[in-house]
């Protein structure tokens, strides 16, 4: 190896080294693979709910439709990443009317959508069977 490749591999390691120490004090999630993933970063206390976040609909038969990857093409880490936004602006949750639209063009037409946290409740670590919802944001839709 010359002289001037190793330098360039010491240098590159050097900024790697500097991008990861930078990503954990200061990155967000976004900033994968540089960024802390605090979502693995901690665990649930023994016996407090877990949550669930989730997104469901209201067709126009009244039927509930749940939200997931397969109805809209969203992920769920894509949907929980901006819960903070569509709890501040619901009317953010009509990107998820028309993403399923686009995937369910013969099914029902969405009039409402809620995002919601489904608390599971928890005791001494395990899952108790019970469960609470808790509406976080809603959005009706608005008929042309």
């Amino acid at each position: 190896m010359t002289n001037a490749q190793r330098a360039t591999r010491v240098l590159a390691t050097l900024l790697a080294a500097f991008a990861l120490l930078g990503g954990t004090l200061w990155g967000s999630d976004d900033h994968f693979p540089f960024g802390p993933f605090r979502m693995y970063a901690g665990v649930n206390p023994p016996n407090e709910p877990a949550p669930d976040p989730r997104l469901e609909g209201t067709d126009a038969h009244g039927a509930t439709v749940v939200l997931g990857e397969r109805e809209t093409g969203m992920r769920r880490a894509e949907i929980e990443g901006q819960q903070d936004l569509f709890v501040a602006d619901p009317a953010r949750l009509r990107e998820v009317v028309e993403a399923y639209r686009r995937r369910n063009p013969d099914a029902a037409a969405l009039v409402e959508v809620r995002y919601v946290m489904r608390w599971h409740e928890i005791r001494t670590s395990r899952p108790t069977g019970q469960w609470r919802d808790e509406v976080l944001a809603r959005w009706q839709v608005v008929q042309p």
